[in-house]
């Protein structure tokens, strides 16, 4: 095959090269020249044929079998119900976070269902994917396993396979002969997933590929590669904790506010089908001051986690603000609240705030459970166990509403909480049984509330 020709363009202002500078001559900047292949001259308009005329929306059919289901409640909830054929998928993570582990046993459960899995290794070879297999207990004549990273001729399996579903482990090692540069370049990276996202489509077939990250934890590549795929998921976890979190992060057949919880073990990852309970298991029933129960949205999914608060003294000029699992100027901003509108003094105190579990809370929902823990530890005084809190805090001591509030009092309800303070904003049109729902308008009101008397 006679390679194309190419040349190298500054992505600033646009000078043209044949071969590839280090700086651009014309705007002076330093890395910015990226390879474009040469596009062959335009035909005419007499030789264009469209073989897709415009359709009314009405007159288009669709497939009664659109989405292929997975066999993992987890995996399918992020995707919006199964993985819809002919769609390009990306799933990125961090080294060692169990993106091929999950990809293997989704191939294992559809080839299991019957369903045919072309499995394209570009990192490891086929004995080394057959040891992960028989570790994850996956074994079946459906599933085909290919070592390879030439472009050209992963797409000429393909069309003889004609499998149900392709994984590509990984996009940054596939390399396509057209293009001069290594395979994990940005050009290699754009014009593979090009071409992929073309196969998908004209073959109906559904195409997961595998994405690297930065250290920073950006997806790896041009940021053109996620305006090409139909859906990226994010694979989130804690090296020092068992859970994984499967978030959408685009999704174009499905809601990006799902996510799926997944538990690390020796035979692969094991779904949690019920994820505040694996938050709360290690939850302490000794009465200690500093500690909460908030419950989060993850989602459209409500999780009940435990917060943590230590406050003590410091020896030092400038007190020490740490925050794990929550935002640090959070943090500050509640500690600001309590300092003006209640009259407690943290000028001379280091403040630690930790979320049991190793999840991040993003949500201003957990303002009032976090200043709670604080305010408990500063005191000396134990929240009652039995009540769960919920509320964003206000810069005048106010607890403003939040969204999701019946699901949040029902998650807390079927795990034995006997009561939930929430903010009197939220208009709760539900009756509940077995809780007690505490209004509350001040944050004065929830720590009278809800201290253990």
């Amino acid at each position: 095959m006679a390679k194309v020709k190419s040349k190298y363009v500054c992505q600033n202002c646009g000078y043209e090269t044949a071969g590839y500078l280090g700086k651009c001559p014309e705007c002076g900047s330093w890395g910015s020249f990226v390879e474009e292949i040469d596009a062959p001259s335009a035909k005419s308009e007499n030789e264009i044929l469209d073989s897709n005329p415009p359709m009314k929306l009405s007159q288009i059919e669709m497939n009664s079998e659109i989405r292929l289901s997975t066999n993992i409640s987890e995996f399918d909830r992020v995707l919006g119900g199964g993985i819809v054929q002919g769609s390009l998928i990306l799933i990125a993570g961090d080294p060692g976070i169990g993106k091929s582990t999950i990809l293997l046993q989704t191939s294992g459960e559809l080839c299991n269902a019957g369903k045919k899995v072309l499995y394209v290794s570009a990192e490891e070879s086929a004995s080394q994917v057959k040891l992960r297999a028989e570790r994850l207990g996956v074994k079946s004549d459906n599933l085909y396993i290919y070592p390879q990273t030439n472009l050209e001729l992963i797409k000429k399996n393909i069309e003889a396979l004609k499998p149900d579903l392709v994984i590509v482990d990984s996009i940054q090692a596939i390399y396509t002969s057209q293009i001069q540069s290594s395979a994990g370049s940005v050009s290699q990276i754009r014009e593979c997933c090009n071409s992929l996202m073309g196969t998908a489509k004209s073959e109906n077939i559904s195409i997961i590929v595998i994405g690297h990250v930065t250290k920073e934890g950006n997806i790896a590549g041009p940021k053109v590669l996620e305006h090409m795929v139909d859906t990226v998921i994010q694979f989130e976890g804690d090296k020092y904790k068992t859970y994984r979190i499967l978030r959408s992060i685009k999704n174009r057949f499905g809601n990006t506010s799902e996510v799926g919880i997944f538990e690390m073990g020796a035979k692969g990852l094991k779904e949690v089908l019920n994820p505040s309970q694996l938050f709360l298991k290690e939850y302490s029933q000794t009465q200690t001051p500093g500690s909460t129960i908030i419950v989060t949205n993850e989602g459209t999914r409500p999780l009940l986690v435990e917060i943590q608060a230590l406050v003590g003294t410091t020896p030092y000029p400038a007190p020490r603000r740490v925050a794990n699992g929550v935002d640090t100027g959070r943090v500050l901003q509640i500690l600001a609240v309590l300092e003006k509108r209640i009259g407690l003094n943290l000028s001379k105190q280091d403040v630690y705030v930790n979320v049991i579990g190793g999840i991040d809370v993003d949500e201003p929902a957990a303002d009032l459970g976090i200043a709670l823990a604080i305010v408990t530890c500063v005191r000396d005084v134990v929240f009652d166990l039995s009540t769960a809190i919920v509320g964003e805090l206000g810069l005048s001591g106010e607890i403003r509403a939040v969204n999701h509030i019946e699901k949040r009092i029902t998650e807390a309800q079927k795990l034995g909480f006997k009561r939930i303070i929430i903010p009197d904003a939220n208009d709760v049109q539900e009756k509940f049984e077995g809780i007690e729902v505490i209004k509350i308008r001040r944050i004065l009101e929830a720590i009278t509330k809800g201290i253990t008397k």
